[in-house]
């Protein structure tokens, strides 16, 4: 059954450098302290740690207390719950973006595009398959930072065993992405929302880091011609978006773009 609107909460805060436990502590107050109403929550990318190679050491499993700490936290708000996290699988150790379910069910996505730029390409294990979650009859695609800097892989392509031929509807992209690239970060969201005809949601982390970088934040949603719903400014803030369906099928339906789109494969 399709849930016809969606209540999108982006979550953009100040995540403490390396240490997990405040971290979780922190979103959670921020989290329990008002009625969110929200289908989806959306945490920044490495929230618990911040974006560190330096961090591995303290990289959890499947079983750590973060994966339970989102399943928790799902529960409680009764609704979706995303974010990246370091997560240590098969020996390797992933920027792993999870996504817990109300009903305790957990999906993930690694990230892909590893950003060398901060050597994160020689400590982390890279991704290799872009997944899409089903959830309350929306098709959403969970990407990490840097994958958005990659228009192929994120392309929605045409996917003749949907109903509308697309593979998704919602592009999410959790992120700790810095003041000096800030400009990029709003262009490209908005880029992604209007070559893929679908709603983008960008959730970055604002403040300062342990390696000395700032964050503007900027978090965002954006609909399928890449206007802005809600957009937060450079500093901690909760806000909340509702997107609509029927509104992206009739938009489709009217600018059927997918059905001149090029056809490819991604090679690894």
């Amino acid at each position: 059954m399709n849930a016809d609107l969606l209540n999108i909460v982006t979550v953009q805060a100040q995540t403490v450098w390396h240490d997990p436990q405040a971290n979780r502590e922190y979103y959670a107050a921020l989290l329990q302290d008002r009625e969110l109403g929200a289908d989806v929550i959306v945490l920044p990318e490495t929230f618990t740690s911040g974006f560190s190679n330096a961090a591995l050491g303290k990289a959890e499993s499947m079983d750590g207390e973060s994966v339970e700490w989102l399943r928790k936290m799902a529960a409680t708000c009764n609704s979706a719950i995303t974010g990246s996290v370091q997560i240590r699988d098969g020996g390797r150790v992933f920027n792993r973006m999870l996504w817990a379910m109300p009903d305790g069910r957990m999906h993930y996505y690694d990230k892909r595009h590893l950003f060398r730029m901060a050597d994160e390409h020689l400590r982390y294990a890279a991704g290799t398959d872009r997944i899409t979650i089903d959830y309350k009859g929306w098709r959403i695609c969970p990407m990490v930072c840097y994958d958005l800097r990659f228009p192929v892989f994120s392309r929605n392509r045409f996917n003749a065993a949907v109903t509308d031929g697309y593979d998704y509807d919602m592009l999410i992209y959790v992120a700790n992405w810095p003041s000096p690239r800030h400009f990029a970060w709003q262009t490209l969201l908005k880029a992604r929302a209007i070559e893929n005809l679908s709603y983008v949601v960008g959730v970055n982390r604002v403040g300062s880091d342990g390696n000395g970088l700032d964050y503007l934040g900027g978090s965002t949603v954006l609909d399928f011609l890449g206007q802005t719903i809600t957009e937060s400014g450079s500093g901690p803030e909760l806000n909340s978006a509702r997107i609509s369906y029927s509104a992206l099928r009739e938009f489709r339906t009217r600018f059927p773009a997918h059905l001149d789109a090029d056809r490819f494969r991604i090679l690894d």
